[in-house]
């Protein structure tokens, strides 16, 4: 009955979470953001002490009942690994338990940390979890949700039914969808041939729970008199964690999945309030003393990862087709509106891809700089970010991009527009435009006479730096090829205009 209970739990987050990532039209994340929002790693990055408390409160109470039926990376393996067993050549009793890689958990999550606060953000956040099944998501699922939706668009066409809308199916960057696709090799190999390695060996927040999970209160517990030493249960833990031979259950590493009390026919083991003796805690206190120091160090660089370093960022971005218009190079990369700036943005981003799946415009992708590989950046060739739209702010777990409501957006300055009169066409090619001025939400574009003594001249633009918000509508519309006349550079610091 437990193990039903935490599948039908685990179906819905797992589905939930991934529905963040897949749906395109926005719906889904006014009813499902605040599953992002309860991941452990986000909730840390935004300083949410409230879901970091509640989290581990449950893995003090019951074990790591987060990483088997709140992270969606953790379901993700287990729903790999239940394929396997039901392949002809199935091997249901195929685990068996290995000894704790102590060494290599904590080191792991050392260098994780340290790779938050010293620069190396981009390349640490490609081992957390939810972040790496954003990516496998964003990069790998939704373009086939998406062509499925466009063949049902089609369909529904032909039949006079405009139900379904086709999307546009793109690869938004090379580089992370390749990070996306060996990240998902790699833990579908493990996941298919030893369960939940990935977990327990490379996972930092596995690590950081499994160090309280130490000490839960309930957990699977085997009841000696009644076990008669089958092995059916270790055969069947993902985690590797139960050795049957002296009756002990690693519970660092348990996820409590319940496959083991699942699969005693002899009601050996239950889920049930942990009666330690003296000897089993002292036995306890030993193991937890192994990877204690060097989990202090890497919580207390963790409590600090709000320190980074900020890094680069280029900015792309959105909706409106424009034929191939060149990316210009900017002095100051472009972050959303709610990011406040650079540093608080390349602070918190945990690149998980979920404001760059929900972008309406397609004003977000992932940025292919070393510094801020796989970070979104904003860039204008696609469209513009439309001053009412703030999905981006709604839907960030991690508090890279603050909530900001559509007033505040529109008076938040991100950027400024910089003209470059060498590629307008009124210059180039003597005719008139004005496709700039027209289409400023602002109104901080104004035309201008090339020859104010000419009355018959033709008129070129000016920018209103003041006034300018920077959402790039100029830049997406301006026809010049293949370089734009007009472009926005970015702010280090947003300010209220």
């Amino acid at each position: 009955m437990l193990k039903k209970i935490r599948t039908i739990l685990a179906a819905i987050f797992f589905v939930g979470v991934t529905l963040l990532f897949l749906d395109f039209t926005g719906t889904m994340h006014a009813w499902l953001g605040w599953m992002a929002k309860i991941q452990f790693l986000p909730a840390v990055l935004a300083a949410n002490f409230i879901i970091v408390a509640i989290l581990l409160l449950l893995t003090l109470l019951f074990g790591r009942i987060y990483c088997s039926v709140i992270c969606p990376l953790g379901v993700m393996q287990d729903i790999i690994s239940w394929f396997h067993g039901k392949t002809k050549n199935k091997n249901r009793f195929r685990f068996s338990y290995s000894p704790a890689k102590n060494w290599l958990r904590f080191a792991v999550l050392v260098l994780f940390c340290v790779g938050l606060v010293f620069g190396a953000h981009s390349l640490a956040v490609i081992i957390a979890p939810y972040s790496a099944y954003g990516r496998i998501a964003a990069n790998l699922f939704a373009p086939l949700y998406q062509w499925g939706n466009n063949l049902l668009a089609w369909i529904a066409e032909r039949a006079d039914n405009y139900a379904f809308y086709s999307v546009d199916v793109w690869i938004k960057s090379i580089s992370t969808f390749i990070i996306a696709a060996v990240t998902f090799v790699v833990i579908a190999i493990l996941s298919w041939k030893h369960g939940r390695t990935w977990c327990n060996t490379i996972c930092p927040v596995g690590t950081v729970l499994g160090f309280f999970s130490r000490f839960s209160l309930f957990a699977p517990v085997i009841d000696t008199e009644k076990c008669r030493n089958c092995g059916l249960c270790g055969k069947q833990c993902k985690a590797s964690c139960i050795n049957t031979k002296e009756h002990q259950i690693d519970y660092s590493r348990c996820v409590v999945c319940m496959d083991c009390i699942d699969s005693c026919k002899d009601g050996a083991i239950h889920y049930a309030f942990r009666k330690r003796s003296f000897a089993n805690a002292q036995d306890d206190r030993k193991k937890a003393d192994k990877g204690r120091r060097a989990f202090l160090i890497s919580t207390a660089i963790a409590g600090t990862a709000a320190t980074a370093k900020a890094q680069e960022m280029k900015v792309d971005g959105g909706l409106t087709a424009i034929s191939n218009a060149e990316k210009p190079e900017r002095q100051t990369p472009i972050v959303p509106a709610g990011a406040l700036s650079l540093k608080n943005f390349a602070d918190h981003c945990t690149s998980c891809q979920l404001c760059v799946s929900v972008c309406p415009n397609q004003v977000l992708r992932p940025s292919t700089s070393l510094l801020t590989l796989m970070q979104p950046e904003m860039s204008y060739e696609r469209g513009y970010c439309r001053p009412e739209c703030t999905k981006c702010s709604d839907i960030c777990p991690a508090g890279a991009i603050r909530p900001v409501t559509v007033e505040e957006k529109t008076s938040i300055q991100i950027g400024h527009a910089v003209v470059n009169l060498d590629n307008c066409v009124v210059n180039t090619d003597g005719v008139k435009c004005g496709n700039c001025a027209r289409h400023c939400p602002a109104g901080a574009i104004r035309m201008v006479r090339k020859n104010p003594d000419d009355p018959k001249s033709l008129m070129i633009p000016t920018v209103n730096e003041e006034r300018c918000i920077g959402c790039g509508a100029c830049e997406n519309l301006c026809p010049a090829r293949p370089f734009t006349a007009i472009h926005v550079e970015g702010h280090e610091v947003h300010k209220m205009i």
